[in-house]
């Protein structure tokens, strides 16, 4: 046998693949773009809230604190008092920072599905295993990644510094009042800059776990083959296809049985509806065909619509299984379906057009 694809990983994963990696936790991921993220959406909320913030800790702290003297015994209960009155006040932006991260996390690999990557792995804990890892390419990639991101980082913090080192030198000649917002203002500007940086490096970091994570999927074509057999033998599989082809067949039913002229039926067990047009049609054509369930169906939905329903069980068998949905009958049905179209006809008063009669 030809042996041109064994080891070669260049087929695209199939969705069960990606579907089975996902609930394992493998997806891309970068900890780079999650931290810019929470650090340019903290900088935003403390430009945003951080006014309130300060007045609702120096009011909570005013509140717990009267004045008198605090012995050594009432000192853990003003500590805690004044804890609380700290955590009031933060708890808003620490809470919008929790649902920042998760929104990042979710951004980048979509809600969790399966909890199967929490559970305990011992292999994770092996040190040949982990010692693999720390001499494999993806690591080489990672540390020297790593050590470009520092000197990005480290650069754009040298310039940041640089452009300001004017005003740092002169915070000595304000007064003491115009320090602290004139020093809040440089590092604010400091660390958006490092937050923007960060931001750009977390998506050159993302599109490369996702080529990486992408590449790491990809498949054999035996491995694809012998997917396709597992997925063939799993019942769960071949249950879903089989609800799947259900419903695809009852939205066929739904729409064509109403165009048709008459169903014929076994009558409980196989039920076929006909059309027949004499401009468009050189004999009767099998518009539907369904046993049992969809046989059901079939009637409920030509009594719903008034298409006549002929019971004809010898007919009926033979046309579910020699004719297809979509074709017209052979010749050797043209006699029998003319009759049940011309008793059609005569019920319902319509001219007789029957040229499979002919």
């Amino acid at each position: 046998m030809p042996t041109d694809d064994a080891g070669d990983r260049t087929e695209q994963p199939t969705p069960r693949r990606l579907e089975e990696a996902r609930e394992e936790g493998r997806i891309p991921r970068s900890l780079d773009l999650s931290a810019a993220i929470v650090l340019l959406g903290g900088l935003l909320l403390l430009k945003l809230l951080g006014g309130h913030m300060l007045a609702a800790l120096l009011n909570g702290i005013h509140a717990v604190d009267d004045g008198t003297t605090i012995s050594a015994a009432e000192l853990p209960a003003w500590i805690r008092r004044v804890s609380r009155a700290a955590a009031e006040a933060l708890a808003p932006l620490l809470l919008l920072l929790v649902i920042l991260a998760a929104c990042g996390t979710i951004a980048q690999s979509g809600l969790p599905t399966s909890l199967k990557a929490l559970a305990l792995n011992l292999n994770r804990l092996n040190p040949v295993v982990g010692l693999k890892r720390l001499w494999s390419a993806d690591s080489a990639v990672r540390l020297a990644m790593g050590l470009l991101k520092m000197a990005f980082v480290a650069a754009i913090a040298y310039l940041a510094i640089a452009g300001d080192i004017r005003a740092v030198l002169q915070l000595g000649n304000l007064a003491p009042a115009e320090i602290l917002p004139t020093a809040g203002g440089l590092i604010y500007r400091g660390a958006l800059r490092m937050g923007l940086a960060l931001l750009v490096l977390g998506l050159l970091d993302y599109l490369y776990q996702r080529w990486s994570w992408w590449r790491g999927l990809k498949m054999t074509r035996q491995e694809i083959r012998d997917e396709l057999k597992r997925m063939e033998g799993d019942p769960h599989i071949r249950t879903r296809r089989r609800q799947m082809q259900l419903r695809l067949a009852m939205q066929r039913i739904g729409l064509d049985v109403p165009k048709s002229d008459v169903v014929v039926t076994n009558p409980t067990e196989y039920a076929v509806a006909l059309k027949y047009d004499e401009a468009t049609m050189n004999a009767p054509k099998v518009v539907a065909k369904g046993q049992d369930l969809l046989a059901l169906r079939i009637r409920q939905i030509a009594q719903q619509h008034g298409i006549p329903i002929v019971q004809r069980p010898p007919l009926a068998r033979a046309l579910y299984y020699v004719v297809e949905v979509g074709q017209e009958i052979p010749p050797a049905f043209y006699r029998a379906v003319a009759e049940v179209l011309a008793y059609v006809y005569r019920i319902t008063g319509r001219a007789p057009a029957l040229a499979a009669g002919r």
